[in-house]
């Protein structure tokens, strides 16, 4: 029998994407119209947003172990997060929770290395460019382009809005990655991908998203890779 998956969600948009792929992709594994059980909590978006903008990490810490202690009482079995940027305080949570976790950057990286990518740009909130939820070594956007890529996601797609001149400047940003010699780029917050498809992309993309839901999806079944952020060795090592 599946084990139950327990989401603690941070923004609509991406907590829904991973949600229907984990729902949809799950007959691949459990047979048609299958997928395992699925809980999910998430608190506000404003309630993350106000500990964020006041650098009160320890704030947002405490939101996502309250999911996750809510999650743990209805009978999940592990937890996943599709919010690249609140996974800076996941060691935290990890610490003061008693489920496992899947880490959304472990599950990002297996497949990078799965591939034989080898230089990979991100993409995602300022907030996420400065922490060290990904390696230091992925090539990051400059200063201007953060602030404008934040601006696109907390002010346009977390609201649903997914415009063309948005995409536009994504594919511009992806492009400099490119001549900057990647060969593949992060999708590195989970709304990105409702925004620019792999086809729209100058490079190959890692759709986060996606990806952890497939992990999560395979945990589930039975496969106990990647890693839960009690070991960092995944994340920590460079795409081959």
């Amino acid at each position: 029998m599946a084990q139950h998956i327990g989401i603690v969600a941070c923004s609509a948009e991406g907590a829904a994407l991973c949600y229907r792929t984990i729902c949809i992709e799950g007959a691949a594994l459990l047979g048609p119209h299958n997928h395992p059980e699925v809980s999910m909590h998430t608190y506000s978006l404003a309630r993350y947003m106000e500990a964020i903008n006041a650098e009160n990490w320890q704030g947002a810490a405490e939101l996502m172990v309250a999911s996750a202690e809510k999650l743990a009482k209805i009978g999940a079995d592990f937890l996943i997060c599709p919010d690249n940027t609140i996974h800076r305080v996941l060691p935290d949570v990890v610490r003061r929770t008693l489920l496992p976790w899947l880490h959304i950057a472990d599950c990002v990286i297996a497949e990078a290395n799965e591939r034989g990518f080898m230089r990979l740009g991100l993409t995602g909130t300022k907030f996420l460019m400065e922490s060290d939820v990904y390696p230091e070594h992925f090539v990051r956007p400059s200063a201007d382009e953060r602030e404008r890529m934040n601006a696109i996601i907390f002010e346009e797609l977390v609201y649903g809005r997914f415009r063309l001149e948005a995409l536009r400047y994504f594919q511009q940003v992806i492009q400099r990655m490119h001549e900057a010699g990647c060969d593949a780029v992060v999708l590195g917050c989970t709304e990105i991908p409702l925004l620019v498809q792999p086809e729209d992309s100058p490079l190959p993309v890692l759709d986060s998203t996606r990806l952890l839901a497939r992990a999560a999806l395979k945990r589930a079944a039975g496969d106990q890779s990647p890693q839960d952020p009690s070991s960092r060795r995944t994340r920590t090592s460079s795409p081959k």
